[in-house]
């Protein structure tokens, strides 16, 4: 019996192919993800340094080291989440293809219950460790804080803000490293194997194919993928709801209502986040219980994961409502506004369901269920070039909308609770912050699509029966589509965590008696509006040059094996590739974060302390304005792309392909596609937007968010120098 018969009736512990996968899937990962920890501790523990140091002069030594321990415990949990979401979608993938082995309906309802549990696994952790770990630290730094005062409230969470500055600077690193090292082996591994030797997806043996699949100790896509969407978005998001919970917490510390009221009213963002992660609990249970996937129809799947969101938001609405009637006192002036607990729900409502909307806009630009992306696909037929310009313009029309929505969400709260309304907007985005961990894809955190992905590969790796990759390819497809809407969902987050901040790093400063409004005529703030809108073009050539050359280096490399063992490319020739010689670029991937990672780091840093508070107001304001569009167009160009290229390898321009080039069509009538120059054309734009929609954009969120929270923690140091006037003050 061969493979493929037999492993209709195996099970993961008797295939020993399957099992040797999964081991060498767990090793990569684990290696990589040393590698990028290792790389992590060092820079928690010089910039844990630097806070002590610089804080320290500014504020005193108590303070200082109160929000060092905050960083610290910020990045430890960070790093706990990412490997808990590493260790589950790893051994997950192995598990969704054993799912799919199981004839229909079981198989179905199997693979993708294994994917959906271990995304709930992620999202239930990621969301409870945080809330515990953040709660935790307030209630430890507390007693040394004369909370019952708007003084004493004022700096117990100016140290908390810590925490959320370790989560983001841990993200960066598992963003930037992972994005690199998964794009890195995507790119070489279409160029080398796809377009040039014409290998079929997951092909085992192109050398690439197990960047695509399982790596051991290679630039892995799979690694990448687990790295990048599980442990680098988990951190993201992560270090999005630390933020936005300590942006809300500060600015709330200034209402004197709102201390008044006590522990609970402060508390406030922080029930907000433990309400949602009960309502995603209960909301988990309709994909696994009472609306199970068992059709193979990809719309069936995709309803089971878009109800998910939908219903989460729809059962959090009245929560909210009671929480902010039941928390919050009657009226509070706060940030210039006086507010009350329906306009405090209210913000929060906005921001619930501005992000759902955002997500479907997004969704809408990205799937090839809509027009967009079925014309990208169609404008490949006169070449790559016109697809180039069709993906473009796709996303440089799809940020408008978002923005727009970004824009009233920003302008509503604000008139309800002003800057604390903004904060607890970005709460809002975040409350279902389970759900979409849960089921959304690489710049969501993805863990149904990438183990679903992944499974696939394994799969066509095993050959096992063509029913078992029928079956992951469905889910995979689904995935797809909620990917687009947590792609959204990210970036939307971001931005209004990235303003909360900047209302946090603004009252901060007021609170001192320095008045700081954000004047453009100012010469110093127009000039750090310049210089912040510029941030996110050169962060983002950064990524994609360190993209392009760890990607020139793995096409060589594949190029080389081929030519050295022609019979890599005779179909099913027990020849292997050797997937180990990748190994050591690991180390360079390595070498490429940190020049990425200073120069976010340090710009606010230089900013404040050279030029002063002013160049910071503006620094921040054009890196968020510049940063949510860039890294919209980004995400959702490449995303188009890749689509595109779904959408023409799954025969959806077959009738078109047998008109132009009926070389590809068979006696039988049979269209081969991906033989065709359309398909090839498709490759060509979707190489290009992975990076962008991968590495580029979802980086991009953290550059808007980490500036921010940067800014809030240094800003007694800003002060401190020249009465926030900067270096520059001596010098005029």
């Amino acid at each position: 019996m061969s493979v493929k018969e037999a492993g209709q009736n195996q099970t993961f512990e008797q295939n020993e192919r399957l099992r040797e996968l999964y081991a060498a899937i767990s090793n990569g990962a684990n290696s990589f993800l040393f590698s990028e920890y290792k790389l992590c501790t060092v820079f928690v523990v010089f910039l844990a340094g630097v806070i002590v140091g610089l804080v320290s002069w500014s504020s005193g030594r108590e303070t200082a080291i109160f929000t060092a321990t905050s960083f610290v415990v910020g990045a430890l949990t960070s790093m706990l989440s990412g490997y808990i979401g590493m260790r589950v979608a790893v051994f997950s993938n192995a598990r969704c293809t054993v799912g799919a082995v199981k004839p229909a309906p079981h198989g179905w309802t199997e693979s993708f219950n294994t994917a959906f549990r271990a995304g709930g696994v992620m999202g239930f952790s990621l969301c409870g460790l945080a809330l515990l770990c953040l709660y935790a630290l307030v209630v430890f730094l507390a007693p040394s804080f004369s909370w019952g005062t708007t003084a004493g409230a004022m700096k117990l969470f100016d140290c908390i803000a810590g925490f959320g500055l370790g989560g983001s600077a841990v993200a960066m690193f598992g963003r930037v490293g992972g994005g690199i090292y998964t794009k890195a082996a995507d790119v070489g591994a279409d160029l080398a194997g796809k377009v040039v030797e014409d290998l079929p997806e997951d092909d085992p043996h192109n050398p690439g194919t197990l960047a695509d699949s399982c790596p051991v100790g290679t630039i892995a896509d799979n690694v990448g993928d687990n790295v990048g969407d599980v442990a680098g978005m988990g951190s993201d998001l992560f270090g999005s709801f630390g933020e936005a919970s300590c942006a809300a917490m500060l600015v709330g510390a200034s209402s004197p209502g709102l201390v008044a009221a006590g522990w609970a009213a402060l508390m406030f963002p922080l029930t907000i986040s433990g309400a949602g992660i009960v309502v995603c609990l209960v909301t988990s249970f309709f994909a696994t219980n009472f609306c199970p996937a068992r059709a193979r129809a990809r719309a069936h799947i995709e309803g089971a994961l878009k109800l998910q969101l939908f219903v989460s938001a729809l059962l959090m609405t009245p929560v909210v409502w009671w929480l902010s009637s039941s928390f919050l006192p009657t009226s509070f002036a706060v940030s210039g506004a006086c507010a009350t607990p329906t306009g405090a729900f209210a913000c929060v409502a906005f921001g619930l369901w501005g992000g759902c909307a955002i997500g479907f806009i997004t969704e809408y630009y990205t799937s090839f269920s809509y027009r967009p992306v079925v014309e990208v696909s169609e404008s490949c037929r006169t070449g790559a070039a016109t697809n180039i310009i069709f993906g473009l313009a796709l996303g440089y029309k799809s940020v408008v909308l978002p923005v727009f929505i970004l824009a009233g969400i920003i302008f509503g709260s604000h008139r309800l609770a002003g800057m604390y309304g903004i904060s607890l907007a970005a709460l809002g985005m975040l409350a279902t912050l389970a759900t979409c961990l849960t089921i959304d894809d690489a710049d969501s955190a993805a863990f149904v699509r990438p183990v679903c992905d992944n499974a696939g590969g394994i799969a066509e790796m095993c050959e096992l029966h063509p029913s078992v990759r029928e079956k992951t390819d469905a889910l995979d497809a689904a995935g797809n589509t909620t990917a687009a809407i947590g792609k959204g969902f990210a970036i939307g987050s971001a931005c209004l965590v990235g303003v909360a901040l900047f209302g946090a790093f603004v009252t901060r400063l007021n609170d001192t008696g320095a008045k700081v409004t954000v004047d453009l005529l100012d010469p110093l703030t127009f000039a750090g509006l310049l210089v912040g809108s510029m941030l996110p073009y050169w962060f983002s050539a950064m990524t994609m040059k360190s993209v392009g050359k760890a990607a020139n280096e793995m096409v060589i490399e594949i190029k080389r094996q081929f030519d050295a063992n022609p019979n890599l490319l005779i179909p099913n020739h027990p020849d292997r590739p050797d997937y180990d010689r990748r190994g050591r670029y690991r180390g360079d991937i390595g070498e490429m974060s940190r020049p990425i990672g200073a120069l976010v780091m340090f710009a606010p840093i230089v900013a404040g302390v050279v030029f002063g508070t002013k160049s910071v107001t503006g620094l921040l304001a054009g890196g968020i304005a510049s940063g949510v569009q860039m890294a919209v167009s980004a995400s959702n160009t490449g995303g188009a792309w890749d689509n595109a290229k779904k959408y023409i390898g799954k025969g959806g321009l077959n009738d078109l392909i047998a008109r132009v080039e009926p070389d590809v069509v068979n006696e039988l009538g049979d269209v081969k596609q991906k033989k065709s120059q359309i398909y090839k054309a498709a490759v060509t734009g979707d190489t290009v937007g992975d990076p962008l929609k991968d590495t580029s954009g979802p980086a991009l969120n953290i550059l808007m968010k980490l500036m921010a929270i940067i800014s809030v923690v240094f800003a007694d140091v800003f002060l401190a120098v020249n009465k926030g006037d900067g270096l520059i003050a001596s010098w005029l």
